[in-house]
């Protein structure tokens, strides 16, 4: 299963070097912006409910841990179909209700299949994830193989030193390589962008990777020292916008690692509507990765209906 896309899929254009070259950010206004953004009082109440539900709707439920089991991945699947309670459903007037999809190493996507059952997309993390330094060969078998296993969204990790040496031709080369290993799967670029030093990297990054045909582009590994955050948000969805206006092709958004809290949740579902509009407030084009996140907006939901907060432990970990 993946994302029910009404409109043209991202494909491959030419390597627009001078665009390329050309790009600039203006530093300080992206942070002024997004201190904008942070001081902003949020909403409140069913508007604040139906808000962290939509981002319940975007997550990507994710486990990579190097002790990950079948067993916990089973966990982590059933909470994706179900990730609030009964009674809050009820509570809420949810008649169903599931998370984006789930994401997980190449090795427990069969015990992801055998429990989705096609019933969320399964990503699947790869190219050497989380460093990217291993041989091109072995990271496109590894796209090739999870595909096979049944992933229906990659998501790649890029070579980071293409773009701290400022060679795009081979960030572009790489990216269109994996594009086509995935096929029919849609591929989401991880950026790192932790790693990359400074905003116009992060911009440079994300034109390069979405001209290649990135149907996604994503801020991190999560195991970064520094990952997602709004100042980069802004740049990658402009990044986007401006990308759909000059080609016609809407590529998603996926902010992952820090994403914990659902205050933060709030954040980008905000930087998203302002800056793309109500459209891109869809799983088809908006996801983020986390782990944790789903219980504290368990515990939101939990606050709206009954008007307290529960202890953490009361719900369910996946």
């Amino acid at each position: 299963m993946s994302p029910n896309l009404d409109f043209k899929r991202n494909t491959a254009i030419d390597l627009d070097l001078g665009w390329i070259n050309h790009l600039k950010v203006n530093r300080n206004a992206a942070d002024r912006r997004a201190a904008s953004l942070a001081n902003r009082r949020t909403v409140k109440k069913e508007y604040q409910a139906a808000w962290l539900i939509r981002a319940i709707e975007c997550i990507d439920l994710t486990t990579l841990s190097g002790d990950d089991t079948p067993g916990r991945v089973e966990r982590l699947c059933r909470k994706a179909m179900r990730p609030l309670r009964a009674d809050l459903m009820q509570a809420l007037g949810l008649d169903s209700l599931t998370t984006g999809a789930v994401c997980v190493y190449h090795e427990m996507i069969r015990p992801a299949g055998e429990i989705l059952q096609g019933r969320l997309p399964i990503a699947a993390v790869s190219t050497a994830f989380p460093a990217g330094l291993s041989s091109m060969e072995t990271k496109v078998r590894e796209i090739e193989l999870s595909v096979a296993a049944g992933a229906t969204e990659i998501d790649i990790v890029i070579t980071r030193q293409h773009v701290l040496t400022g060679n795009w031709q081979a960030l572009y080369d790489e990216m269109v390589a994996y594009r086509q290993a995935c096929g029919e799967a849609h591929v989401k670029a991880i950026l790192a962008t932790g790693d990359l030093v400074t905003l116009e990297n992060v911009a440079k990054a994300s034109w390069v990777c979405m001209m290649a045909g990135a149907d996604f582009i994503k801020t991190s590994t999560g195991k970064e020292g520094v990952n997602a955050t709004i100042p980069v948000s802004l740049v990658m969805v402009r990044a986007i916008r401006e990308y759909y206006e000059r080609t016609g092709y809407k590529v998603g958004y996926k902010p992952a690692g820090g994403v914990s809290s659902a205050k933060t949740a709030l954040q980008y579902l905000t930087v998203m509507k302002e800056e793309l509009g109500n459209e891109w407030l869809q799983p088809r084009l908006f996801r983020i990765g986390a782990s944790s996140l789903l219980t504290d907006i368990e515990r939101q939901l939990e606050h709206y209906v009954t008007g307290s907060y529960s202890a953490a432990h009361r719900h369910a970990q996946p």
